[in-house]
């Protein structure tokens, strides 16, 4: 069972689960410490880059969408956020950008379906809260998954892209503001061996990650070995499940040593 759990979303992005609620799910599953890593932008009511809650230590992190030169876009994990003027100037443009794009992709599902959502764009927003709501709406006739497949996936017809900041800009800017910013899930792009290949600008590589089907890890122990990269590991959840992935205590220490 994970001591640490390095990757959890909440209702500050696109969880279900409340900051509040997140030190009691810890507790469930034994894990001990916790990343809380929202979508492009640390969550708003961490005031430290590491801190005690009700004897389970969450770490201030967030999980920030980048453009490689090259190659499909990627997710960085930064871990230990402190404010800096660089990453909050960052965060407002990607916020104000999701709103709009969230705007116009319900604008497009309400027009297609004839229905309306109820759903309020505001900072955070991202399509599985419009997939719930389509879910959610008993004449929609979607499921959540159906609401992406047929409707707002990037291929369907409401669906509107977003700005995102280069991969050279997002890791500027995570290692001003972080202790530790490293590549997240690395076998859920389509060309890992390119994402993989961005690592070597990067601290850590997301080692333990529950993908659902089998991985050879053999390329990410590589890499870690070839750049001197740290090993972390999380569940990625957007419920109250944790520990489906993480570190064990001894590889958690050197997580902390970096954050410290």
């Amino acid at each position: 069972m994970p001591y640490a759990d390095l990757h959890v979303h909440t209702t500050a992005s696109d969880g279900a689960m409340a900051l509040s609620a997140v030190p009691r799910a810890a507790s469930r599953a034994g894990v001990r410490v916790v990343a809380i890593t929202d979508h492009d932008r640390p969550h708003p009511d961490l005031s430290a880059p590491i801190s005690e809650h009700e004897g389970v230590r969450l770490i201030r992190g967030i999980e920030l969408r980048v453009d490689p030169e090259r190659g499909d876009a990627v997710d960085l994990l930064g871990y230990g956020v402190h404010e800096t003027a660089e990453l909050d100037a960052l965060v407002e443009r990607i916020q104000r950008n999701r709103i709009e794009r969230g705007r116009r992709i319900v604008a497009r599902v309400e027009d297609r379906l004839g229905l309306e959502l109820g759903l309020e764009a505001k900072p955070g927003l991202g399509r599985p809260h419009i997939a719930r709501a389509i879910a959610d709406h008993a004449g929609s006739g979607y499921d959540y998954q159906g609401a992406f497949d047929e409707l707002i996936g990037a291929n369907g017809p409401c669906y509107v892209p977003r700005e995102i900041p280069s991969f050279e800009r997002g890791v500027g800017v995570l290692r001003c503001s972080c202790a530790l910013v490293g590549l997240a899930h690395p076998f859920r792009y389509p060309d890992p061996e390119a994402a993989l290949a961005l690592a070597a600008d990067l601290d850590a590589i997301e080692r333990f990650y529950p993908y659902g089907r089998p991985v050879d890890t053999e390329p990410l122990d590589r890499a870690i070995e070839e750049h001197g990269l740290v090993a972390t590991g999380g569940s990625d959840a957007h419920d109250d499940r944790l520990g489906r992935a993480g570190l064990n205590e001894t590889a958690y220490e050197t997580v902390e040593e970096r954050l410290s």
